[in-house]
C-alpha cells in the first residue's frame, strides 16, 4: 500500500552555501521529492560545517524557482522580533499561495545570544515562544497588535498579507513536556526522529496537549553512501557535533564550543541518533515506521556531503518503493 506522507528534503544552511543549496533543491524536486525545509542558523553547529547563509532571503529565491511547498523553523523574541517573523512569512505566503509552513521554536543559544540578551531556562524559553506565537498569530490575521510582555510590541499591522489562509503555525518539540506545551497553540507539530516508542510518546503529548487532528511533520537526520564505512564516517565528520541531547544542546555558545564537548564522540556513536546505513531498503523500512505513527510530512535531512548522490539514489530507489507500497 502506498504511503500517505510527503518526503521532503532538508536544506542545511550549516553545511552548504545557500547558491549551492539552491541547485539541491532544484535537483530534489526533479528527483521526485515532495517538499523542502529550511534550517535557520547564525552560525553552524562546528567547524566542519563551515556556513550559515541568511534562511529567510533564500527561501523567496528556492520557491521561485521550484513549485515545493516548503517551511523553515524559527526562533521568535531574541535576533527575531516576533512581528518580523510574522511579516517574513505572510510575505512568502502572499508571493507562493498555500506553500509556506513555520515552525516556531523556543531557540538555541548558539543562533540567538549575537543580541546580548541574557539567555534564559527552558521554562521561561518555553513562555517566550508561547507569547510570541500569540503576536505572530495576531498579525497573520490581519489585527493591530500592541503588546507589552515578555516582548513590546506597538501598533503593528501586516499591510501585505495572503489573500488566502495564513502559513500554518507549527511548534518544534524534542521533548514529551515541550511537545505538550506547544499542543496547546501551534497547528501542528515539528519533531526530530527517535525511536518509534520515544516518537509516539512525543507525538501523545503533542495530541494531550490540544493537538489532537493536527498535522505532524518529523525531520529525520540520516546518512546513506554507498559502503557503511562511509556512510559511518560522514555521518561523524559533518555531524557529531549534534550528538549532544538533552539541554547542553541549547546551551553552548560557539561552533568552537560544540566542538569541543564532543571531541571524544567516537564515529559508533553516531547510530543513537542518525539513521545510517548503505542500504536502501533499510531506509525504506525506517521511513515506514514513522508514516504507521501517523506522520503527515518527512524531511529527509542528509547530513553527509554526497548530497547529490543521495538525492539521485533516493529518487531512484526509495521514493518509488514508498509510494508503490
Amino acid at each position: 500500500m502506498p504511503i500517505p506522507a510527503r518526503i521532503g528534503f532538508h536544506a542545511s544552511h550549516e553545511q552548504f552555501p545557500p547558491s549551492e543549496l539552491l541547485s539541491l533543491v532544484q535537483a530534489a524536486e526533479e528527483a521526485g521529492f515532495d517538499c523542502a525545509m529550511s534550517s535557520d542558523h547564525f552560525r553552524p553547529w562546528g567547524k566542519a560545517q563551515g556556513q550559515s547563509g541568511y534562511a529567510w532571503s533564500w527561501l523567496g529565491a528556492a520557491m521561485a524557482v521550484t513549485s515545493l511547498p516548503m517551511g523553515v523553523i524559527s526562533a521568535p523574541g531574541y535576533r527575531y522580533h516576533p512581528a518580523i517573523l510574522a511579516q517574513s512569512a505572510a510575505t512568502l505566503a502572499e508571493m507562493f499561495p498555500g506553500r509556506f509552513w513555520l515552525a516556531l521554536g523556543s531557540g538555541q543559544r548558539l543562533n540567538e545570544d549575537i543580541t546580548g540578551l541574557a539567555w534564559p531556562d527552558k521554562a521561561e524559553r518555553n513562555a517566550r515562544l508561547a507569547e510570541c506565537a500569540d503576536v505572530i498569530r495576531a498579525l497573520l490575521a490581519g489585527e493591530t497588535v500592541t503588546h507589552r510582555g515578555r516582548v513590546t510590541v506597538v501598533e503593528a499591522k501586516l499591510y501585505s498579507r495572503p489573500a488566502g489562509d495564513a502559513p500554518a503555525l507549527l511548534g518544534a518539540a524534542v521533548t514529551e513536556a515541550s511537545a505538550e506545551a506547544v499542543g496547546a497553540w501551534a497547528d501542528g507539530l515539528l519533531t526530530v526522529s527517535a525511536a518509534p516508542e520515544q516518537m509516539r510518546k512525543v507525538i501523545d503529548a503533542f495530541h494531550r496537549g490540544g493537538g489532537a487532528g493536527k498535522r505532524v511533520v518529523v525531520q529525520v537526520g540520516l546518512n546513506w553512501a554507498p559502503t557503511e564505512a562511509e556512510a559511518l564516517m560522514g555521518a561523524h565528520e559533518q555531524w557529531r557535533t549534534n550528538v549532544l541531547g538533552g539541554e547542553v544542546n541549547w546551551q553552548l555558545r560557539t561552533p568552537e564550543e560544540f566542538d569541543t564537548a564532543t571531541r571524544f564522540v567516537r564515529a559508533e556513536d553516531m547510530r543513537e541518533s542518525l539513521w545510517i546505513s548503505s542500504d536502501l531498503g533499510w531506509h525504506v523500512a525506517r521511513i515506514a515506521e514513522l508514516v504507521e505513527l501517523g506522520v503527515e510530512e518527512i524531511q529527509l535531512h542528509q547530513v553527509g556531503r554526497n548530497q547529490r548522490a543521495f538525492i539521485e539514489a533516493f529518487g531512484t530507489t526509495v521514493l518509488p518503493a514508498l509510494r508503490q507500497g
